[in-house]
């Protein structure tokens, strides 16, 4: 019993380290975050370029779409992470660790704020809130496919 009790709070750590990550990144100052994103978002940008120099990217609407789609890929991550951590078992739960991440993204938002040079906007907690709902529903699928690769492996074994 113990070591269940265990391993149930065990679930939990990656999802609140996550969080600490995506609290920490926002509580970076503009230039810091801008210095950050423009960096990643230059090294993407060249290694696109010289794959499909036919693309013709215009790296400020590139950097925009890098910085969006951190956002998203972040909440998606944390989707994932604390229906890991909650084990859902029916709809109720998946909507509750949904309102979880939204509410999270709203309070993420909110915090920035209070940082020098951000600001805390609508868009981005869309953004974070549909990266989440992703994350959740790839998880309710693969739960589902685990489920059912189960029940046929028990039912191969009493055949």
């Amino acid at each position: 019993m113990m070591k269940k009790e265990y391993t149930k709070y065990f679930r939990w750590l990656p999802a609140i380290l996550w969080m600490g990550f995506i609290f920490f990144l926002s509580h970076q100052e503009a230039g810091s975050s801008s210095q950050l994103s423009q960096g990643i978002t230059r090294t993407l940008f060249n290694i696109i370029n010289s794959v499909l120099p036919w693309l013709d990217l215009e790296l400020d609407f590139f950097h925009f779409i890098v910085r969006k789609g951190a956002h998203f890929s972040a909440y998606l991550i944390l989707g994932l992470l604390l229906a890991h951590a909650m084990k859902p078992g029916d709809r109720k739960a998946y909507y509750s660790i949904l309102l979880l991440c939204v509410l999270y993204a709203m309070s993420d938002e909110f915090h920035q704020t209070f940082v020098a040079g951000r600001s805390g906007e609508l868009r981005d907690v869309l953004i974070d809130s549909t990266g989440s709902l992703t994350g959740i529903l790839l998880y309710a699928g693969a739960s589902l496919i685990s489920v059912k690769r189960r029940i046929q492996e028990e039912a191969k074994e009493t055949v």
